[in-house]
């Protein structure tokens, strides 16, 4: 079952033991008569799909916890399990404190109304008054960027704008617990960079997010632990670093195929790598020589920097910073230097270097933890900086 309850730890949710499964038919029905017939003939025809399977884990408060699989893995149900949408069949899902999901963007819209009086109704869903919503609107308005459009039906909307609307009403429910789904991030991409900062202020804000996703990336930018389920079962929980790792590695195991289940060709042997890095007091120097054993033509070389417990602090990418094509000749080194102002906090951090073709259909090379990096300042630390610092980049 699921319960609402009062911790005295430091838990804000657990899962103990859950178990939830479908029935599903074998065989379409045509009419009431051949489903009595099937009845009486002691035909079976349905299945019993097991989805979750005993599955057991805790996210404290303050965590921001991924939750990761493949296709078909049991995510979905899990989600709405938390979420209070599905109840479990065995076990029990406790919550310490309110629990807000953001999972079902638009439920109780209505076309023929409004983007104004929209807002107002989901509101209002979302337990506010209507002075609370007053106080509300404009910043509700300026998130979505729909300014123009609010005395206008919904219906006229494109989807993508009622998607935006939605989420720009759901981030004002406040909670002691969020659920994420990735596919909050939407629109175009200055909407989507707003919707990943609001992620960031929560992680900042130390508020307690369960974050359910595909993508390595989000993993690695905000979550502090991820957990990894497979066919219906936890397969292994750790940091992001590691999670990442464990997910590539099974995903390459059954045979090769992405999570948008498209095919991904591997050629781990393609190319071979020195790394270095070297730290003072202002640059961090990092340096990378790649030999090929063949000629390639067109490639993406992502480097990415992270603490030792898996967060993500600075990600580059070379078609990001060069508009040459990058290409490999046999037997003929190539060396990446990267220049980065030394403004990272205290701590051990972890370098990931990737050489990916541009379409990203093919994978020549996927280093991580190839080169380690420890910061002590002698000082105060000075505060974390993220993505864009001041870099001067080379590839000869």
């Amino acid at each position: 079952m699921w319960y609402n309850v009062r911790m005295d730890n430091n838990v804000a949710l657990r899962v103990q033991n859950v178990s939830k499964s479908f029935i599903l038919p074998t065989e379409s029905t045509k009419n009431l008569k051949h489903f009595s017939m099937s009845v009486f003939k002691g035909t079976n025809t349905y299945k019993n799909l097991e989805v979750i399977k005993n599955l057991s884990f805790e996210v404290e408060k303050g965590d921001f916890y991924g939750i990761v699989g493949r296709n078909g893995s049991g995510k979905s149900t899990l989600l709405k399990l938390l979420a209070g949408i599905y109840f479990p069949d065995k076990g029990k899902i406790e919550v310490n404190g309110s629990l807000v999901p953001f999972i079902e963007l638009g439920v109780g819209f209505n076309p023929e109304l409004s983007g104004r009086e929209n807002v107002y109704l989901n509101c209002a869903l979302l337990g506010f008054n209507r002075s609370q919503t007053d106080k509300m609107y404009n910043e509700i308005v300026d998130f979505a960027e729909l300014h123009e459009f609010m005395e206008q039906k919904l219906k006229n909307y494109s989807s993508g704008m009622q998607v935006r609307l939605a989420f720009s009403v759901a981030i004002m429910a406040q909670g002691d617990i969020l659920i994420l789904d990735e596919i909050l991030a939407v629109g175009d991409e200055t909407f989507q960079q707003k919707c990943f900062s609001y992620f960031a202020k929560l992680k900042k804000e130390k508020k307690t997010v369960i974050l359910v996703t595909h993508s390595m990336g989000s993993v690695q930018d905000f979550c502090n632990k991820v957990l990894l389920i497979d066919k219906s079962g936890i397969i292994e929980e750790g940091n992001a670093a590691e999670i990442s790792r464990k997910y590539r590695e099974l995903n390459e195991s059954q045979e090769n195929t992405a999570v948008d289940t498209e095919k991904v060709s591997v050629i781990p042997s393609a190319i071979k790598i020195d790394a270095n890095a070297q730290i003072d007091d202002s640059l961090i120097k990092l340096t990378a020589v790649f030999n090929s054993s063949i000629d390639i033509h067109d490639v993406v070389i992502s480097l990415i920097i992270r603490r030792e417990t898996g967060e993500l602090v600075y990600r580059l990418t070379s078609d990001e910073k060069l508009s040459d094509v990058i290409s490999f000749t046999k037997n003929t080194p190539k060396e990446l230097s990267l220049e980065i102002e030394n403004v990272f906090p205290d701590g051990i951090f972890c370098v990931d270097y990737t050489i990916r073709s541009r379409d990203r259909s093919t994978n020549y090379g996927v280093w991580d933890d190839i080169a380690k990096f420890n910061i002590s300042h002698p000082q105060n630390n000075p505060e974390d900086k993220y993505w864009k610092l001041p870099a001067k980049f080379n590839l000869n």
